[in-house]
């Protein structure tokens, strides 16, 4: 069943009760991956292997995710080639409170982009207890899908 969540600002993705953070380092460079993450939407089900459907809305977008787990979600900032944050509205995810997500973009010296995302949550202490136990499987999985994302670029780059 859908829940409403609370509505957060930009602040929440540093007081949230529970931010869990994850940085990878990508040969791309920051205007690819901004698009990547900001533009196309849709894009998001073919390199992060979490994500089934991806739409985007007026303002926000529609996220599916293995599972059955299910975003509406809000933009609170799109800074091109340098942050992307958005909020979670509505989920089926029980007990969470707050929901937010914030991917950091800056250039690295050397060539290409480092990449950062802050997911920030408000729950229930059982649930952040939970969070911090699958804070493994998140980082796994957001370096599986910044390799991806990466190798996906490489091929877009060569192939324009």
């Amino acid at each position: 069943m859908a829940r409403r969540l609370r509505p957060v600002g930009l602040d929440f993705v540093t007081s949230a009760q529970v931010r869990l953070v994850f940085a990878a380092g990508l040969a791309a460079e920051p205007a690819a991956v901004y698009r990547a993450l900001a533009v196309d939407t849709e894009g998001w089900t073919q390199w992060f292997r979490a994500v089934v459907s991806a739409r985007p809305t007026d303002g926000g977008r529609r996220i599916g995710l293995i599972g059955g787990v299910r975003f509406a979600e809000t933009v609170l900032e799109a800074r091109p080639d340098e942050r992307y944050v958005y909020r979670v509205d509505v989920t089926n995810v029980p007990s969470v409170k707050a929901m937010a997500e914030e991917w950091r973009i800056t250039p690295l010296a050397s060539g290409g982009t480092r990449v950062q995302w802050t997911f920030a949550v408000d729950a229930p202490a059982s649930v952040r207890v939970l969070l911090r136990y699958a804070h493994p499987g998140l980082g796994r999985a957001f370096r599986d899908a910044m390799c991806t994302l990466d190798r996906r670029l490489a091929v877009a780059t060569a192939t324009a």
